[in-house]
């Protein structure tokens, strides 16, 4: 019997909308080449964050840290969720006062954040350096370990190994000649959406991460400087800015990189130094921990920055799921939410439109 839908990509947004789909008690098959949660997800920081760099932005985000919440107390403790709270750091006043608007955007729409001035900041997190202006601590954001919740939302579903190189109406064609038909087609592929669902406006975007030793306690929440957003969300070809999250190993992951349209997973030594450089400048005790491992991988970006999550143009039954840059695991829950509705034919959660690939059908 054919599936009600076929999954491409096992990853956390792919598990994400099986999960969600197979709840709707419609039968799931999930295909991928590699095992649950690679790629990408393996990749991430694995934070769960609200970010506000547009309103449909901060709609997603806001929406899918609520669900994420709302799933903790059923994940099992190999998830390693939990609730760190992000502080937003800022190095001047002119940022401080950013903060400030930040903070009255934030209790505006509901989302709990507290302003800390320098001496509070430094209460939070003593290792980083002196003479920082302060910091916005928002304390429902959370980390997890999100290639082993990838694989926890796959159950009841149907995974096949294989890699799927296109689609044709509800049909994929797998690399071995083979096909799968199934009532809709979800495809979450992230970098490769393009080679299986012709071309789209995604962007290869590489990172770098590197993770420490076992220091529990050096670092209490997840830090980012607020150039973050303009490293993140800008069009610059390279970029770097101060991100550190303490994981529940007591290790320390330091990001974050960003590479345009290059494609080798390949660590770039240079490229490397400069990221471990830029978080020593906020915190200098990172010096002396020993770094024993360094990764790349591959974010999905698009032009504006906010995910494609709907029909596919001109491809009926076809869905995508992709295009989240680093916001993958953060938004998988609520683009899950969006496209089981979506295929039920149900009233969004939140306005679907600003995610609608059909924004870039020209």
């Amino acid at each position: 019997m054919n599936p009600d839908v076929v999954v491409i990509g096992a990853g956390i947004v792919g598990a994400a909308c099986a999960a969600a789909l197979v709840r709707e008690n419609l039968r799931v098959t999930v295909v991928d080449d590699r095992p649950p949660g690679s790629g990408a997800t393996a990749a991430g920081m694995g934070h769960i964050t609200v970010m506000d760099d547009s309103p449909a932005q901060f709609a997603l985000t806001n929406y899918s840290v609520k669900l994420w919440l709302d799933l903790a107390s059923q994940l099992p403790r190999g998830a390693e969720f939990e609730r760190r709270g992000t502080v937003w750091v800022a190095a001047g006043g002119d940022e401080m006062s950013s903060l400030c608007d930040k903070l009255a955007f934030y209790r505006g729409h509901g989302v709990r954040a507290e302003l800390l001035d320098s001496h509070g900041l430094a209460e939070a997190e003593p290792n980083l350096r002196d003479g920082l202006a302060g910091g916005l601590l928002a304390p429902d954001d959370s980390v997890v370990y999100a290639p082993f919740i990838a694989g926890w939302l796959l159950r009841g579903t149907d995974l096949r190994r294989g890699r799927a190189v296109g689609v044709n109406g509800s049909s994929v064609k797998l690399d071995d000649g083979s096909e799968l038909s199934a009532g809709a087609v979800v495809v979450a592929g992230g970098a490769s959406a393009s080679d299986i669902a012709g071309p789209l406006p995604i962007r290869p975007r590489k990172g770098h991460l590197a993770i420490t030793d076992r220091y529990p306690g050096f670092v209490h929440h997840q830090l980012l400087e607020l150039g973050y957003l303009k490293s993140a969300h800008g069009q610059d070809n390279e970029s770097v800015a101060f991100n550190v999250q303490p994981r529940a190993t007591g290790q320390v992951l330091i990001g974050s990189s960003r590479q345009y349209d290059i494609t080798s997973l390949a660590v770039d030594s240079r490229f490397l130094a400069r990221m471990l450089a830029r978080a020593i400048e906020f915190m200098p005790a990172l010096r002396s921990l020993n770094v024993i491992r360094t990764w790349t991988g591959l974010r999905a970006a698009t032009p504006d920055s906010l995910p494609l999550i709907g029909p596919c143009p001109k491809r009926p039954g076809v869905w995508l799921a992709t295009g989240h840059e680093g916001l993958g695991i953060t938004t998988s829950l609520a683009t899950a939410e969006l496209i089981a509705g979506g295929i039920l034919c149900r009233t969004p959660p939140i306005p679907a439109e600003p995610y609608l690939p059909e924004r870039y059908a020209a």
